[in-house]
């Protein structure tokens, strides 16, 4: 059903008339210092695409590239920090494969089964939809000022607190809302996957600079412009999408383009469905922000 010519965050195959298997994979190179935490955020990253597809993960293999050199304990944390996420997610980890490298390497292949006229796909935004977000933004540049040993502890703990969540309630509460159009914002940024769904759907995005919620110490990284290099490549890419108020200044601009690790669940809600579903958010005390429409048209604009 979904494959490699489509965009989407996982592979789809119908198993019959009602439930597609959901087939994803991620892994990537230590984005934080303490190994449980590391092992935590991968496996939160990988199972966020098929939350954004609508699917229930219960099947995963880790996916492991370790240097010989690292002491055992070290990498116990990292794999411990994956299950007990895949735990908290209802997952099984049923094995896995580990390759010798000299920069760690960690991530799952995981499985899952959507409803096939429930499932959430990047083409699914229709014009009049309001665009909710899940998780703030600034992850990308509080971890890049960390590795330039510029970033407080705190700001550090704040940022590992978000990408380590889950983007399972919020899945749940879209299926429940019969949300269509959905994406998870990872490396590509908030900017360039919400071009990837505008441009699948055939629509435009319209975006408030003032509604992005942002991480407590992003606008202060921003301006000591600690931007990982995949944001750098995102404006490069994306930016020719993307319209700007005269009033966004560069900082604000660039956090847009953040690459993140573990973001959010990025949605296209029925604007009739939207009251309804911040509601369950507050009762389910899941974060959810209402951070722009759908439009006529093509492209991406961000007003103030």
């Amino acid at each position: 059903m979904v494959g490699i010519g489509d965009p989407d965050d996982a592979a789809a195959w119908r198993l019959d008339e009602k439930r597609a298997l959901i087939v994803t994979t991620d892994f990537f190179t230590p984005v934080v210092d303490d190994a449980y935490d590391y092992g935590a955020i991968a496996a939160a990253n990988s199972l966020s695409d098929a939350y954004a597809m609508g699917a229930r993960p219960f099947l995963a293999l880790n996916i492991t590239a370790l240097p010989s050199s690292l002491p055992p304990e070290v990498s116990s944390e990292i794999l411990r920090g994956g299950a007990e996420k895949s735990r908290e997610a209802g997952v099984v980890i049923a094995g896995g494969h580990t390759i010798t490298d000299n920069e760690p390497k960690y991530g799952l292949v995981v499985l899952g089964f959507a409803e096939i006229d429930k499932m959430m796909t990047k083409g699914g935004a229709r014009v009049g939809d309001a665009l909710v977000l899940s998780k703030p933004i600034g992850f990308g540049v509080t971890t890049t000022a960390l590795k330039q040993q510029k970033a407080n502890p705190e700001d550090v703990a704040e940022v590992v607190d978000w990408m380590s969540r889950l983007n399972k309630t919020a899945a749940e509460i879209a299926l429940e809302f019969g949300v269509r159009g959905a994406t998870d914002i990872t490396g590509f940024s908030l900017l360039g996957h919400a071009h990837e769904m505008a441009d699948t759907s055939g629509v435009g995005f319209r975006f408030r600079m003032s509604k992005v919620p942002l991480t407590s110490c992003a606008r202060k990284y921003a301006e000591m412009w600690t931007f990982p290099g995949g944001s750098s490549d995102n404006k490069l890419f994306f930016e020719k999408h993307v319209t700007f108020d005269k009033s966004i200044d560069d900082e604000n601009q660039m956090l847009l383009f953040d690459a993140q690790t573990s973001g959010g669940l990025l949605l296209s809600v029925p604007a009739e469905k939207l009251d309804a579903l911040l509601a369950r958010g507050k009762e389910l005390e899941q974060p959810l922000w209402h951070i722009g429409e759908v439009i006529e048209g093509s492209g991406i604009s961000v007003e103030k």
